[in-house]
């Protein structure tokens, strides 16, 4: 069960610095690099968890090994909220509206100092998690099916989920879908971007919406596409045409073929697609899409998930939807739906305590919280 928690908070720190907030204070800070060393570093060492959690009952090595991984993790992890909340509290300065306290806080020898100190703290923690990452190399684990590189990590979705599963998003399901039903837009086609990190619920999201009652008698056509990590203008294309039904064979098909193919689907039809889990911060290959698809009737709207603001940027036509974590009672509804048989934790007061601690060490993230509870 430690070990499950482990690799939850592991997943947390791994999301959240990859996060906006967190790539922009680095830079600010100049401890960018430093940040992205210690992801990786996290990245590798949580994928050995499983078969350490696995080796630690008959060796008394791999069991230290993985104390001490444990109290660098949660030592890092506590770094990074420190770091986490100087950058709340600069986002909360704003125009002359400051405190004597706070303009002192935020003098220049103040910002100087704590940059100093949290580069130091930074760099130390790295180094320490990179020692104990190389220590695991003397117990030849099992690398489990984690990619080392987030922004590598490949996947395919589809459009269908069962509205019953999900937990704690009927507000966003709301404020979106009045943005799609929206006729007071200048815009034939609207773009409305979904935005926040890996796990936070963002493709869930967009199934809920995609599957609502209402939303399916609202448009004409409805389409769906996983671009992921690789933006190729062809697979979107074909992804985006397979979607739908009685579709034509695109096989062999040249690229011109396909982009006439698309524009003829589309064409005068009031359509809703979604463009799930875009990376790209290429605005020239979202103006080649964007291209292909202002054909369809006013009315028509594209929905965007990404893990990325400035992917939001570049193609918001309403303003984005920034994604939150549950709340702690939400987060224990869907941990307990996933983790207990009916009924089950009721009848064990000590298995509601260790949950509700699991619940509030994976912040919100409904991926962590599923990961562990089936674990």
């Amino acid at each position: 069960m430690a070990e499950a928690i482990l690799f939850g908070l592991a997943q947390k720190m791994i999301e959240n610095l990859a996060s906006p907030t967190f790539e922009e204070i680095g830079s600010l800070w100049r401890v960018k690099d430093e940040l992205e060393k210690i992801k990786n570093t996290v990245f590798t060492i949580q994928a050995v968890l499983k078969d350490a959690a696995e080796q630690q009952s008959h060796n008394e090595q791999v069991k230290d090994w993985l104390g001490k991984l444990n109290d660098a993790v949660y030592d890092a992890d506590d770094l990074l909220s420190e770091f986490s909340t100087e950058a709340t509290r600069r986002s909360m300065v704003s125009g002359n509206k400051l405190t004597k306290e706070v303009r002192t806080f935020f003098s220049k020898s103040n910002q100087l100092a704590f940059r100093g100190k949290m580069s130091r703290k930074i760099k130390e923690m790295r180094q320490k998690l990179n020692a104990i990452a190389e220590d695991k190399n003397k117990f030849n684990l099992k690398v489990d099916n984690v990619e080392n590189n987030a922004m590598s990590m490949k996947r395919e979705s589809h459009s269908f989920v069962l509205g019953e599963d999900v937990i704690g998003r009927d507000e966003d399901k709301k404020n979106i879908i009045d943005l799609l039903f929206d006729s007071n837009v200048e815009e034939n086609v609207s773009v409305i971007p979904i935005v926040g990190i890996g796990g936070l619920g963002k493709t869930t999201l967009a199934q809920y919406v995609y599957n609502d009652e209402k939303v399916q008698k609202y448009f004409e056509l409805k389409m769906w596409a996983c671009v992921s990590d690789v933006f190729d203008l062809r697979i979107i294309i074909e992804k985006i045409i397979a979607s739908t039904s009685g579709n034509a064979p695109v096989e062999n098909l040249v690229i011109d073929q396909l982009q006439c193919q698309l524009r003829e689907k589309i064409d005068k039809k009031k359509y809703l697609l979604v463009l799930d889990d875009i990376w790209t911060e290429d605005p020239e290959n979202w103006r080649k899409l964007k291209c292909l698809l202002m054909g369809g009737s006013k009315g028509s709207k594209i929905i965007i998930t990404t893990r990325i603001r400035l992917v939001a940027e570049i193609t918001h036509t309403v303003s984005p939807c920034f994604l939150k974590g549950l709340s702690q009672e939400q987060s224990w509804v869907l941990f307990r739906q996933v983790a207990f048989k009916k009924g089950q934790e009721a009848n064990n007061p000590k298995l509601m305590t260790i949950g509700r601690e699991i619940v509030n060490m994976c912040q919100g993230v409904p991926l962590a919280i599923k990961s562990i509870g089936n674990m």
